[in-house]
């Protein structure tokens, strides 16, 4: 078991020791690697281990960080602030980080005045998935086949790509096209103000309209794109973090089942370099091969209006 100790640890992205060490090491342990220029469609962003091993960040990065303070990594999409719809690639080998592509287009969310792009720090939670074959006992509905998204309210503008550490304080049940897709509220474990924020009741009363934000926006991003509005389950009532806790915990479940083939994976693609026992388990080497493959296009930068363009809406 001791000569396992070293791969274990650089496949679930700790060091052996590393419960005793501040949070922020956690950070160090992943890196990021760009193929092709944001802003064009051959744009992917991959992650790699402490090892410089290309892994998953869907499926290779623990859900829960190890600690006894119930803590969780997120994967950032999109740092606050920011246009750009940048999204794991759930369908693509080692799911890097690409934008999402509508209709021929690369999207980019409006600026729905006074909002400037997203209003909190955008990602999702690894070792998690919506199965869209089965309903969400909370909604009726079924999931969105995505991991669980995150909305991080601290007060640090990440970069697309960070791993950091989260606390789950409550969630919103967005309900997008006839299927469930949970926002689950965090906030930064390093935050100059996490030791305030315990639940969702602490995000009312220290980030007074916030919440109120949050359901105003998911609820209009769409109507520039001629969409209708967006509706929640519950009438848009943010749920606690016990609530929150159970809903990351069941969709964590949810993954273990499609990793182990217990489930139809569908179109999501479960290549991964670190889970135990996974039939979908790849080699490093298989991994690199992997993105090596990947063609690197375009490397032209092109400015978008739409990051430009604000919307005024009745």
């Amino acid at each position: 078991m001791r000569a396992l100790l070293p791969l274990l640890s650089v496949c679930r992205g700790w060091r052996v020791g590393a419960a005793a060490r501040p949070p922020r090491r956690v950070m160090s342990l992943y890196r990021t690697e760009e193929r092709g220029h944001p802003h064009s469609e051959d744009y992917r962003l991959f992650f790699k281990n402490v090892a410089g091993h290309y892994i998953s960040p869907f499926h290779d990065i623990p859900l829960k960080v190890d600690s006894p303070k119930n803590l969780f990594n997120m994967v950032v999409e999109i740092p606050r602030w920011t246009n750009a719809k940048m999204e794991i690639a759930t369908e693509e080998p080692l799911n890097p980080i690409k934008q999402d592509v509508k209709s021929g287009k690369l999207r980019f969310v409006p600026n729905l005045f006074p909002y400037k792009g997203y209003i909190w720090n955008y990602g999702a939670f690894p070792q998690t998935w919506e199965d869209p074959c089965q309903k969400d006992k909370n909604t009726d509905f079924y999931g969105d086949n995505d991991p669980v998204d995150i909305c991080e309210i601290g007060s640090k503008v990440f970069s697309r790509g960070d791993v950091i550490q989260v606390k789950i304080l409550g969630a919103l049940a967005l309900i997008d096209q006839g299927v469930t897709d949970w926002k689950i509220i965090t906030i930064n474990v390093n935050d100059p103000d996490a030791e305030k924020f315990h639940d969702i009741g602490d995000v009312k009363k220290f980030k007074p309209g916030y919440l109120e934000a949050t359901v105003n926006w998911l609820r209009l991003y769409k109507i520039p794109d001629g969409k209708p509005e967006n509706k929640f389950a519950f009438n848009g009532e943010f749920k606690n973090k016990a609530f929150a806790l159970e809903v990351v915990n069941n969709a964590h479940e949810c993954w273990k089942a499609m990793l182990m083939k217990k489930c139809d994976s569908g179109t999501v693609n479960c290549t991964n370099v670190c889970v135990s026992d996974s039939p979908f388990r790849c080699t490093p080497e298989e991994a690199r091969s992997l993105v090596e493959s990947v063609p690197t296009l375009s490397m032209s930068k092109e400015g978008n209006i739409e990051e430009e363009r604000w919307y005024f809406l009745d």
